[in-house]
């Protein structure tokens, strides 16, 4: 994340690089399935709204600690996201506070802020219902999933120092921190996501760590050769990674080594799940900072090879480590190959690799056109969804810097940026959804971006993006792909998954569905994005299509079940094993965000 694109001096020592800029056009093509012109890269109406003020969330902000030492973690944080904690089919969202240092005595930070969900795109907040009241720590992202398969979600936090396992009883959380043995580490860690890795029906749990920091170790670093500026991570070691194996009792033992995630360089960002061969065993694809970025796979018997170097991921075509941060994975072309999206610092490209074949991957940032408009961005969350329900996945990028200084050190690159969507056109070519200036469009609106996840919070069947900034508020935008005009109202279907033999949520499932001849693929994953967790229902957008014709779930204990005709407009939830579909509601179509 922190790589320095100008000059830094640090100590005696002078840090200094470069980047590469390329794009190539092609034809456009386009699914049978899109729903036309409605949302092409011309800002013809604003794709969201910014609802954040009516939402009820306009008064959160995020804590650095920043007193004027320029401590390195203060540019880091924060993540946040969704989760339904009191089961009422209505995504509630998580901020991570942030947090405070020792010697800035009466000031105290919740780590993590809940946010209920009440309808009618109103969030009331609960902090204190749901028992997250006094948790203190410096908090930095967090991952959600049923870890003990009891049918609610639960909360990891990570943090700067000792992270923490929130389980959830009845909607109010528990720290069992102690308990489920996650307890013994004291390390700087950042992204974190839960998986079955050996399929057994439990989930375990990955822990990407950063680097080794503390105020005692800090080190002077500056732009200008004279006042204090923030470090990069170049002056650090890295922290390698921890895994954690569900045991099924509710505790989890380390097998971090005997899994083969270590030795590893650590200065993790960013940890995505994917399956790029297709043999139905989970990989993991690891964004570091400044370090090569590594590709984890599966063993097929939860034992993992790192293969990053001889896939072709870990550098960039000049063959150095870049600042990885954001990461998500998807099969964003007819190819049916995942392709693997990577945050960079400004002056390097957001990273795009195509799986090949035989576990190689190529870089398509040029070819896929998100090259040259990410340049100058420095990216922190991202994120693959189909935000125009075309059936076809579409890119979002959250952008900020992390030097409040950059903007007199360096031309045409500012500490607030944009956000970038990316709109697919069917064949992994995108087309930059440019805003015109003052337009009120969130995409328009500058920021410090951090973290980033989407949900349909107002149950109308397209998803909605929550962005969070570093040391300033969280912003909710409320998609508008499922207007109140009917004859604009592309088609959605929304698929939640209930394991029975898997594990409860269905992580690591691959949902594939034939639609008018074009064939979509999704896995119901955690993590990805920066910091942040996304909700895990499957949204397919359908475009003008009316139903799924063939709805494959391939559940990971290796059983597949198989529908056809299912009709689109709704929600559904799907049970292992069971030969019928069970509709849970219809989509809202009053554009008032009221839940059915």
């Amino acid at each position: 994340m922190l790589l320095a694109r100008w000059s830094i001096i640090v100590l005696a020592g002078v840090l200094s690089g470069g980047g590469v800029a390329g794009c190539a056009d092609s034809p456009h093509t386009r699914h049978a399935s899109s729903n036309g012109d409605a949302f092409s890269a011309a800002d013809a109406r604003p794709l969201f709204t910014d609802v954040t003020a009516e939402a009820g969330l306009r008064a959160f902000r995020h804590e650095t600690g920043a007193s004027g030492q320029k401590w390195f973690p203060e540019t880091m944080g924060a993540g946040g996201g969704f989760v339904d904690y009191n089961g009422d089919g209505r995504p509630d969202i998580l901020l991570v506070g942030g947090g405070t240092w020792q010697e800035r005595e009466g000031k105290t930070v919740p780590a993590l802020r809940l946010y209920r969900n009440n309808g009618a795109g109103i969030f009331t907040e609960v902090t204190r219902e749901a028992g997250l009241d006094a948790v203190r720590a410096y908090g930095m992202g967090v991952t959600v999933a049923d870890y003990d398969n009891d049918g609610d979600p639960d909360i990891f936090l990570t943090t700067l120092h000792a992270n923490r396992l929130f389980r959830n009883e009845n909607g109010v959380f528990q720290d069992v921190t102690a308990a489920s043995g996650l307890g013994e580490a004291d390390e700087w860690s950042t992204a974190a996501l839960f998986f079955d890795a050996d399929r057994d029906g439990h989930l375990d749990l990955f822990v990407g760590n950063y680097v080794e920091w503390s105020p005692d170790d800090d080190v002077f670093c500056t732009l200008n050769g004279t006042d204090k500026s923030y470090c990069t991570p170049e002056v650090f070691e890295g922290t390698p990674p921890r895994f954690y194996r569900n045991t099924g009792d509710g505790t989890f033992t380390e097998r971090t080594e005997a899994a083969g995630f270590r030795p590893a360089p650590g200065k993790a960002l960013g940890t995505a799940l994917l399956d790029y061969n297709r043999d139905g065993w989970p990989d993991l694809a690891v964004a570091n900072d400044q370090e090569r970025d590594l590709l984890y796979e599966n063993q097929g018997d939860g034992t993992f090879a790192e293969r990053g170097v001889l896939s072709g991921i870990a550098f960039s075509e000049e063959g150095r480590p870049r600042a990885g941060m954001g990461i998500d994975a998807g099969v964003v072309d007819d190819t049916g190959q995942e392709t693997l999206f990577i945050g960079n610092f400004s002056n390097e490209m957001i990273g795009a690799y195509r799986h090949q074949n035989n576990g190689l991957f190529v870089d398509r940032a040029a070819v896929s056109r998100v090259g040259f408009p990410s340049l100058l961005t420095l990216t922190f969350g991202l994120f693959l969804f189909d935000v125009d329900l075309d059936a076809d996945l579409d890119l979002l990028a959250a952008n900020g810097h992390v030097q409040e200084d950059i903007e007199p050190m360096r031309d045409n690159i500012g500490y607030q940026q944009q956000p970038q969507l990316f709109i697919n056109r069917g064949d992994g070519r995108f087309d930059l959804r440019a805003p015109a200036a003052g337009t009120g469009n969130p995409l328009a609106m500058p920021v410090v971006a951090r973290g980033a996840a989407y949900a349909d919070y107002d149950r109308d069947g397209d998803q909605d993006v929550l962005v969070t900034e570093n040391g300033g508020r969280a912003y909710l935008w409320r998609n508008n792909a499922r207007g109140p005009s009917p004859q604009e109202r592309p088609h959605a279907l929304s698929i939640q998954l209930e394991g029975r033999e898997s594990n409860r949520d269905g992580i690591g499932a691959a949902v594939v569905a034939a639609v008018d001849g074009t064939r979509m693929h999704r896995m119901v994953t955690t993590g990805s994005s920066y910091l942040s967790h996304s909700d895990s229902e499957v949204v397919l957008g359908l475009g003008s299509a009316a139903q799924v014709d063939t709805l494959w779930v391939h559940w990971p204990s290796g059983r597949a079940d198989r529908f056809t005709d299912v009709a689109a407009g709704r929600t559904i939830r799907i049970e292992e094993g069971q030969a019928a579909l069970h509709p849970l509601s219809v989509f809202a179509t009053s554009g008032s965000g009221e839940a059915p």
